[in-house]
């Protein structure tokens, strides 16, 4: 259900705001709303124009006391002032820790970039150093493809004047060292270019050779880094010499600045040479009633309730109150879309037929009660709305699979309460034998229709949509068509006579037209002129092919229903595959771990694609045809 609530306007002296924040706002669950915004109507009025002081401080408080971590002591009563100069102190500490890290990482960086640079050529045995004065001969670092590289070798065979030095060698490039005479520089170059070599420079920056120099900058690195951990140990001893004081000025600051932003939605009004504030909100109807209460035996605040809704400038938030039990499935209705506060809310219809059908549709007493004690355990301790309702599906299975008489696929250890699905066989009618299961299926989702029919009727007359009560497909005239539908398949099926042909007349045709008229008569309704720009020609035509979809959705959608008992079916055809496999058919005794192994399969893989197809009814089947989920979540400031 959806909570009923108040729009209330707190009105007091500017210097007992905060007081009114401490005092009641924290007490009471209250969504604020910007007051200019909706007292927009009233003169002199004015925003808040003061800014937050303490929002900058806010990220340097908790910055400190992530690094202090563990939980504030008893409070000792930290004034604002006292606890922003336990900030100043902390962010002191850390902005000098800061710089020295600055230094120690631009280093860092440099000897990592010195390494990086150089590591390919570990197999150089020179010293860099005097590679890299060379005067008369050129010198080039580099990689190539390694493509190329077959066709370099070549080159060098033929051309004496230049020396390739290969380092390092990957599925991609070839690393390496090519020297050639300074008088031969520009032609080698151009040829090395020609096969994409990349240039690689390096500084002159290393001591002894290539692997003197890989190991002295991994040490220095290291060592680097030593002191960058160093550093921040020294940092949090500093500030955990501090620690409680610092997570109580966090606090401070915190609450300080969630109070602070309650003035940018308070309004201010001059009277009398004194400024008064006005607080603007939505309450739990029984919450607004106690907290009215309070404020008439406070003498400097009162308290109003608006109870016009032409008046108000929001619409009112939702705030959804169901029982524990079917809280859970709350989170279905969220994924779809939070109903409105004018709408009905389906948690505990999508808690009924979601567990129901389910159940119907994996019906086994073994498996569904290891799904309801899983469940249930998980949630026990998990608190994981999921596994709650995993559990309510597993009861229902279990429930169903007494009914079905199958315990892990066995379809010979209990009774069948009520039918086997794959064995139970109805005659019908025109249509001959079919599945028991597929007819009862059909019959509960042409029942469920007609009652979401009958939601659609509610919520559209609560939103005071009355022509999409009356005229819609969901509405009246819809429920008269399908419901005269299902009347008469009833009938002719159970072998009844049936109504009059004029009776059947006004039943079907009669709803039809007024469906096909839904815009006009909406029109005529709301004593508004239609502007149509099309002909009657056209107009009929429209209607026609819209008809024609509408029936041809009530027949999808009945059959839909199918999947119910084909899911039913279907499992008990997988469990009898897995008894086949483990040798365990007719009564045999098979291989245990073949049929734990398949029942555990069957039970993952079929409880996932059942719980799939089941929400895939509840939101295509049920909520396109009620439901908007259009609303805006209640969020308090508490």
């Amino acid at each position: 259900m959806i909570e009923k609530m108040e729009f209330l306007s707190i009105i007091g002296p500017k210097d007992q705001l905060d007081r009114v924040t401490e005092k009641y706002l924290g007490k009471y669950e209250i969504q604020l709303e910007n007051t200019v915004g909706e007292l927009k109507n009233l003169k002199n009025i004015v925003p808040n124009s003061e800014s937050n002081p303490y929002r900058e401080w806010i990220g340097k408080a908790q910055e400190a006391a992530a690094i202090v971590t563990g939980k504030a002591g008893a409070s000792t009563g930290m004034s604002p002032q006292e606890a922003l100069e336990v900030v100043r102190e902390a962010d002191r500490l850390m902005e000098d820790s800061r710089r020295q890290k600055t230094k120690l990482e631009t280093e860092l960086k440099k000897k990592q970039s010195l390494l990086e640079a150089v590591r390919p050529y570990l197999e150089l045995h020179f010293e860099l150093s005097k590679i890299l004065h060379f005067k008369y001969v050129r010198f080039r670092f580099g990689r190539l493809p390694v493509s190329y590289y077959q066709r370099l070798k070549e080159y060098l065979q033929e051309d004496d004047c230049t020396i390739f030095e290969k380092c390092r060698v990957d599925e991609t490039y070839v690393w390496g060292i090519y020297f050639v005479p300074a008088s031969e520089a520009k032609k080698a170059d151009a040829i090395y270019a020609s096969m994409h070599f990349e240039r690689i420079f390096i500084e002159d920056a290393y001591p002894g050779t290539v692997d003197e120099a890989c190991r002295t900058l991994e040490k220095e690195i290291e060592e680097l880094a030593q002191e960058e951990r160093t550093l921040d140990e020294r940092l949090a001893d500093k500030l955990r010499e501090n620690g409680g004081r610092i997570l109580e000025a966090r606090e401070v600051i915190e609450t300080q600045s969630s109070r602070f932003d309650i003035r940018r939605l308070a309004a201010f009004t001059q009277s009398k040479n004194e400024t008064f504030f006005i607080l603007c909100g939505w309450m739990a109807k029984k919450d607004a009633v106690k907290l009215g209460k309070e404020l008439e035996a406070d003498p400097e605040l009162f308290v109003t309730l608006e109870e016009n809704p032409d008046r108000r400038v929001s619409t009112p938030p939702t705030k959804l109150k169901n029982p524990a039990i079917i809280r859970p499935f709350e989170m279905f209705v969220r994924m779809y879309g939070l109903p409105n506060y004018n709408e009905f809310d389906p948690t505990l219809f999508v808690a009924i037929t979601y567990s129901i059908i389910f159940g119907a549709m994996f019906g086994d007493a073994g498996q569904g009660l290891c799904l309801a004690i899983g469940g249930f355990l998980l949630y026990r301790f998990k608190k994981m709305n999921l596994a709650a309702i995993i559990a309510c599906c597993g009861f229902f299975s279990t429930i169903f699979g007494f009914l079905y008489g199958s315990v892990f696929g066995f379809e010979d250890v209990i009774p069948a309460l009520w039918l086997r699905p794959a064995e139970a066989m109805t005659n019908l009618p025109f249509i001959g034998r079919l599945n028991t299961v597929f007819v009862v299926t059909i019959a509960i989702g042409m029942g469920l229709i007609l009652l979401t029919m009958l939601f659609s009727i509610i919520n559209a007359c609560k939103a005071k949509e009355y022509g999409k009560a009356l005229f819609d497909t969901n509405g009246a005239a819809g429920l008269v068509f399908y419901g005269a539908v299902v009347l008469v398949v009833v009938l002719f099926m159970t072998g009844n006579h049936l109504p009059a042909a004029a009776a059947l007349v006004i039943l079907f045709v009669v709803p039809l037209l007024i469906i096909a008229c839904k815009e006009p008569l909406t029109l005529l309704l709301e004593k508004k002129k239609a502007h149509s720009e099309e002909g009657p020609v056209m107009f009929v035509v429209q209607a026609f092919f819209e008809l024609f979809e509408v029936c041809l959705s009530y027949f999808s959608n009945t059959l839909s229903f199918v999947r119910i008992g084909a899911f039913a079916v279907s499992h008990a055809a997988m469990m009898q595959v897995v008894l086949m496999l483990a040798g365990a058919e007719n009564g045999a005794s098979g291989n245990l771990a073949v049929i734990i192994l398949g029942n555990i399969i069957v039970c993952g893989m079929e409880g996932l694609v059942v719980g799939i197809q089941v929400l895939r009814l509840q939101y295509y089947e049920f909520f396109s045809r009620f439901y908007k989920g259009d609303g805006r979540e209640f969020k308090p400031y508490a």
